[in-house]
């Protein structure tokens, strides 16, 4: 297992040794536990987090209690926009999806960095519209493709933010996280594995074929991915980190 660093989160070995080591030593590595709750909607917000090897799940839940994913955070990015943008809260919640650490970095470090206005700023606006354009892209997809393709690209999300193929969730855990009956999951996920793209059995789902994955998947993957390499390909790394490309 490699050791714990802040470089693989893309957002922090982004930043120039000046910068980052401003940061580093208020930086906290913290275990995020599957279902960690981070913070729930109206909540007062106290820390940034920057994921390593863990995913962050925004969701939107309504009064009702129903809930459905808006957008998912891993090392590509920060959770907890709102600190630097103004708002301080949300009426979205942020639970871990897929567990590991992430670095944790107290609201009031994050803001005195932002507004020094240098590297850090400019990078956590970059990612900000990223986010929106998984936002938006999101709602689109899941008003007008299938579950198969929302279920693709939900897969090809997830895979591009961790080592292993194999992930660690449950249909319930999916279907929730698309805002769809688990029966719809079902299905799609049956069809996937007749055609030898995933495997899976009760809490893993393992992916044999990505680009089975991907020529099932709607334009939204890749429209998201395009996004983010577009606003980052200009970042250099203080090490050897793999730059996001399209």
């Amino acid at each position: 297992m490699l050791p714990h660093s802040p470089n693989q989160n893309h957002l922090l070995a982004a930043l120039p040794t000046a910068e980052f080591e401003r940061l580093a030593r208020h930086l906290q590595l913290v275990p995020m536990p599957l279902g960690e709750i981070l913070y729930e909607p109206g909540g007062q917000m106290q820390h940034a987090y920057f994921p390593t090897t863990s995913i962050v799940s925004l969701h939107y839940v309504m009064e009702s209690g129903a809930s459905a994913e808006t957008a998912g955070v891993g090392n590509e990015g920060v959770v907890g926009i709102s600190l630097f943008m103004g708002g301080g809260t949300t009426p979205s919640s942020a639970v871990v999806q897929t567990a590991g650490h992430a670095y944790r970095l107290e609201s009031r470090r994050l803001r005195e960095e932002f507004d020094r206005a240098g590297l850090m700023q400019r990078l956590l606006l970059r990612y900000t519209q990223a986010l929106i354009t998984q936002v938006t892209q999101t709602a689109v997809c899941n008003r007008h493709h299938s579950v198969e393709q929302q279920l693709c690209r939900w897969l090809l999300l997830t895979l591009d933010r961790v080592s292993s193929r194999e992930l660690v969730m449950t249909q319930e855990l999916v279907a929730s996280m698309l805002g769809v009956r688990r029966e719809g999951i079902t299905e799609a996920a049956g069809r996937l594995r007749e055609a030898g793209v995933i495997r899976y059995r009760r809490g893993h789902i393992a992916v044999l074929e990505r680009s089975g994955l991907e020529a099932r998947a709607c334009e939204c993957y890749a429209v998201v991915k395009k996004e983010l390499g577009r606003l980052l390909c200009d970042v250099r790394y203080r090490q050897d980190i793999p730059a996001v490309v399209p």
